[in-house]
Protein backbone atom coordinates (compact mmCIF):
# COMPACT_ATOMS: atom_id res chain seq x y z
CA UNK A 1 0.00 0.00 0.00
CA UNK A 2 1.27 3.48 -0.84
CA UNK A 3 2.01 5.89 1.97
CA UNK A 4 -0.89 7.56 3.75
CA UNK A 5 -0.80 11.31 3.18
CA UNK A 6 -1.93 13.60 5.98
CA UNK A 7 -2.13 17.33 5.29
CA UNK A 8 -1.93 19.60 8.32
CA UNK A 9 -3.39 22.86 7.08
CA UNK A 10 -3.24 25.83 9.42
CA UNK A 11 -3.17 29.58 9.90
CA UNK A 12 -1.13 31.16 12.65
CA UNK A 13 -0.81 34.88 13.35
CA UNK A 14 1.46 34.90 16.41
CA UNK A 15 2.84 31.37 16.25
CA UNK A 16 0.67 29.54 18.76
CA UNK A 17 -1.22 27.47 16.20
CA UNK A 18 2.01 26.87 14.29
CA UNK A 19 3.60 25.40 17.42
CA UNK A 20 0.60 23.10 17.87
CA UNK A 21 0.65 22.19 14.17
CA UNK A 22 4.26 21.05 14.32
CA UNK A 23 3.44 18.79 17.24
CA UNK A 24 0.40 17.43 15.40
CA UNK A 25 2.71 16.68 12.48
CA UNK A 26 5.16 14.86 14.76
CA UNK A 27 2.35 12.71 16.09
CA UNK A 28 1.05 11.85 12.62
CA UNK A 29 4.53 10.99 11.36
CA UNK A 30 4.96 8.63 14.30
CA UNK A 31 2.50 6.24 12.63
CA UNK A 32 4.07 3.68 10.30
CA UNK A 33 3.32 4.32 6.64
CA UNK A 34 2.14 7.90 7.20
CA UNK A 35 3.62 10.98 5.56
CA UNK A 36 2.38 14.17 7.24
CA UNK A 37 2.97 17.52 5.55
CA UNK A 38 2.59 20.95 7.12
CA UNK A 39 0.86 23.67 5.09
CA UNK A 40 -0.28 27.23 5.79
CA UNK A 41 -3.20 29.02 4.17
CA UNK A 42 -2.57 32.36 2.41
CA UNK A 43 -2.56 35.53 4.47
CA UNK A 44 -5.35 37.98 3.71
CA UNK A 45 -4.20 40.93 5.85
CA UNK A 46 -2.07 43.64 4.20
CA UNK A 47 1.57 43.79 5.26
CA UNK A 48 1.05 47.22 6.84
CA UNK A 49 -1.67 45.85 9.12
CA UNK A 50 0.50 42.89 10.09
CA UNK A 51 3.28 45.29 11.01
CA UNK A 52 0.96 47.38 13.17
CA UNK A 53 -0.23 44.18 14.87
CA UNK A 54 3.43 43.25 15.49
CA UNK A 55 2.87 39.87 13.86
CA UNK A 56 6.07 37.85 13.39
CA UNK A 57 7.10 36.65 9.90
CA UNK A 58 5.47 33.49 8.59
CA UNK A 59 7.41 30.25 8.85
CA UNK A 60 9.79 30.06 5.93
CA UNK A 61 9.81 26.26 5.85
CA UNK A 62 6.04 25.88 5.43
CA UNK A 63 4.54 26.32 1.96
CA UNK A 64 1.20 27.93 1.20
CA UNK A 65 -1.43 25.50 0.02
CA UNK A 66 -3.83 25.91 -2.88
CA UNK A 67 -7.37 24.52 -2.56
CA UNK A 68 -6.90 22.04 -5.42
CA UNK A 69 -4.00 20.42 -3.56
CA UNK A 70 -6.37 19.07 -0.91
CA UNK A 71 -7.36 16.19 -3.20
CA UNK A 72 -3.83 14.77 -2.86
CA UNK A 73 -4.32 13.96 0.84
CA UNK A 74 -5.97 10.96 2.45
CA UNK A 75 -6.77 12.84 5.66
CA UNK A 76 -6.50 16.26 7.26
CA UNK A 77 -5.98 18.23 10.41
CA UNK A 78 -7.05 21.86 10.22
CA UNK A 79 -5.73 24.36 12.75
CA UNK A 80 -6.61 28.01 13.33
CA UNK A 81 -7.00 30.73 15.95
CA UNK A 82 -10.51 31.50 17.16
CA UNK A 83 -12.21 34.73 16.19
CA UNK A 84 -15.41 35.29 18.18
CA UNK A 85 -16.07 31.56 18.32
CA UNK A 86 -15.31 30.77 14.67
CA UNK A 87 -12.18 30.07 12.63
CA UNK A 88 -10.06 33.01 11.51
CA UNK A 89 -11.04 34.83 8.32
CA UNK A 90 -7.95 33.52 6.55
CA UNK A 91 -9.08 29.90 6.99
CA UNK A 92 -12.68 30.77 6.11
CA UNK A 93 -11.48 32.43 2.91
CA UNK A 94 -9.50 29.31 2.08
CA UNK A 95 -12.53 27.06 2.56
CA UNK A 96 -14.66 29.41 0.47
CA UNK A 97 -12.15 28.94 -2.36
CA UNK A 98 -12.78 25.17 -2.41
CA UNK A 99 -15.99 25.47 -4.42
CA UNK A 100 -14.74 23.30 -7.29
CA UNK A 101 -13.91 20.52 -4.85
CA UNK A 102 -17.34 20.87 -3.30
CA UNK A 103 -19.05 20.59 -6.69
CA UNK A 104 -17.42 17.22 -7.34
CA UNK A 105 -17.42 16.18 -3.67
CA UNK A 106 -13.76 15.33 -4.18
CA UNK A 107 -13.09 15.30 -0.44
CA UNK A 108 -16.10 13.20 0.57
CA UNK A 109 -15.29 10.33 2.90
CA UNK A 110 -11.89 11.69 3.92
CA UNK A 111 -11.29 12.04 7.68
CA UNK A 112 -10.43 15.39 9.23
CA UNK A 113 -9.59 16.66 12.70
CA UNK A 114 -9.54 20.19 14.08
CA UNK A 115 -7.25 22.02 16.53
CA UNK A 116 -7.16 25.66 17.60
CA UNK A 117 -6.00 28.49 19.80
CA UNK A 118 -8.16 30.93 21.76
CA UNK A 119 -7.25 34.00 23.77
CA UNK A 120 -8.78 33.10 27.12
CA UNK A 121 -11.02 30.46 28.75
CA UNK A 122 -14.51 30.48 27.35
CA UNK A 123 -16.81 28.93 24.80
CA UNK A 124 -14.25 29.23 22.02
CA UNK A 125 -12.54 26.02 23.11
CA UNK A 126 -15.64 24.10 21.96
CA UNK A 127 -17.57 26.57 19.81
CA UNK A 128 -14.66 27.11 17.42
CA UNK A 129 -14.62 23.40 16.61
CA UNK A 130 -18.41 23.14 16.36
CA UNK A 131 -18.67 26.01 13.89
CA UNK A 132 -15.78 24.60 11.84
CA UNK A 133 -17.52 21.27 11.40
CA UNK A 134 -19.92 22.90 8.93
CA UNK A 135 -17.06 23.28 6.45
CA UNK A 136 -16.28 19.57 6.68
CA UNK A 137 -19.93 18.56 6.43
CA UNK A 138 -20.54 20.40 3.16
CA UNK A 139 -17.56 18.59 1.65
CA UNK A 140 -18.75 15.24 2.98
CA UNK A 141 -15.61 14.80 5.06
CA UNK A 142 -15.64 12.66 8.18
CA UNK A 143 -15.06 14.70 11.34
CA UNK A 144 -12.77 12.82 13.72
CA UNK A 145 -13.17 14.18 17.25
CA UNK A 146 -10.55 13.47 19.88
CA UNK A 147 -13.07 12.17 22.37
CA UNK A 148 -11.38 11.36 25.66
CA UNK A 149 -8.70 9.19 24.06
CA UNK A 150 -5.93 11.34 25.58
CA UNK A 151 -6.65 9.64 28.89
CA UNK A 152 -5.76 11.37 32.17
CA UNK A 153 -4.59 14.44 30.28
CA UNK A 154 -8.23 15.21 29.45
CA UNK A 155 -9.12 15.49 33.14
CA UNK A 156 -6.23 17.65 34.38
CA UNK A 157 -7.53 20.24 36.86
CA UNK A 158 -4.32 21.54 38.43
CA UNK A 159 -3.30 23.68 35.47
CA UNK A 160 -5.02 25.62 32.73
CA UNK A 161 -5.29 23.50 29.60
CA UNK A 162 -6.84 24.14 26.23
CA UNK A 163 -8.54 21.53 24.09
CA UNK A 164 -11.67 19.45 24.48
CA UNK A 165 -13.24 16.29 23.18
CA UNK A 166 -13.41 17.99 19.78
CA UNK A 167 -9.65 18.36 19.43
CA UNK A 168 -6.44 19.82 20.80
CA UNK A 169 -6.27 23.46 21.80
CA UNK A 170 -4.21 26.08 23.56
CA UNK A 171 -4.59 29.54 25.10
CA UNK A 172 -2.63 32.52 23.82
CA UNK A 173 -3.78 35.04 26.46
CA UNK A 174 -2.15 38.37 25.57
CA UNK A 175 0.24 36.54 23.26
CA UNK A 176 2.89 35.86 25.88
CA UNK A 177 1.54 32.45 26.89
CA UNK A 178 2.84 29.53 24.85
CA UNK A 179 1.40 26.00 24.47
CA UNK A 180 2.21 23.94 27.55
CA UNK A 181 3.72 20.48 27.70
CA UNK A 182 0.27 19.04 28.40
CA UNK A 183 -1.28 20.86 25.42
CA UNK A 184 1.54 19.82 23.12
CA UNK A 185 1.12 16.24 24.29
CA UNK A 186 -2.55 16.40 23.36
CA UNK A 187 -1.63 17.81 19.93
CA UNK A 188 0.86 14.98 19.37
CA UNK A 189 -1.78 12.45 20.39
CA UNK A 190 -4.36 13.98 18.05
CA UNK A 191 -1.98 13.84 15.10
CA UNK A 192 -1.24 10.21 15.80
CA UNK A 193 -4.88 9.35 16.43
CA UNK A 194 -6.20 10.91 13.20
CA UNK A 195 -3.32 9.37 11.23
CA UNK A 196 -4.14 5.90 12.55
CA UNK A 197 -7.80 6.27 11.59
CA UNK A 198 -6.86 7.61 8.16
CA UNK A 199 -4.51 4.69 7.57
CA UNK A 200 -7.25 2.22 8.47
CA UNK A 201 -9.76 3.93 6.19
CA UNK A 202 -7.35 3.98 3.27
CA UNK A 203 -6.68 0.29 3.74
CA UNK A 204 -10.36 -0.66 3.95
CA UNK A 205 -12.05 1.86 1.62
CA UNK A 206 -11.41 2.44 -2.07
CA UNK A 207 -11.17 6.13 -3.01
CA UNK A 208 -12.51 8.03 -4.77
CA UNK A 209 -16.01 7.05 -3.66
CA UNK A 210 -18.83 6.63 -6.16
CA UNK A 211 -20.36 10.09 -5.75
CA UNK A 212 -22.70 12.07 -7.96
CA UNK A 213 -21.66 15.56 -9.00
CA UNK A 214 -23.36 18.49 -7.27
CA UNK A 215 -25.73 20.25 -9.62
CA UNK A 216 -24.49 23.76 -10.36
CA UNK A 217 -26.47 26.80 -11.43
CA UNK A 218 -25.49 26.32 -15.05
CA UNK A 219 -26.67 22.71 -14.96
CA UNK A 220 -30.04 23.22 -13.35
CA UNK A 221 -30.69 26.36 -11.35
CA UNK A 222 -34.15 25.17 -10.29
CA UNK A 223 -32.70 22.34 -8.22
CA UNK A 224 -29.62 24.15 -7.02
CA UNK A 225 -29.45 24.53 -3.23
CA UNK A 226 -25.87 25.02 -2.12
CA UNK A 227 -23.71 26.83 -4.65
CA UNK A 228 -21.95 29.85 -3.11
CA UNK A 229 -22.95 33.29 -4.38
Amino acid sequence: MSSVKIYIVHYSLYGHVETMAREVQRGANAVDGVEATLWQVPETLPELILQKMKAPPKAGDVSEIRPEQLVEADGFLFGFPSRFGVMSAQCKAFFEATNCLWETQALAGKPAGIFWSTGFPGGGQELTALTAVTQLAHHGMIFVPLGYTYGDGMFEMNEMKGGSSYGAGTYAADGSRQPTKLELGQAFHQGKYVAEITRKLKRDVAFPLDIGRVTSRSDNSEHHTDHPV
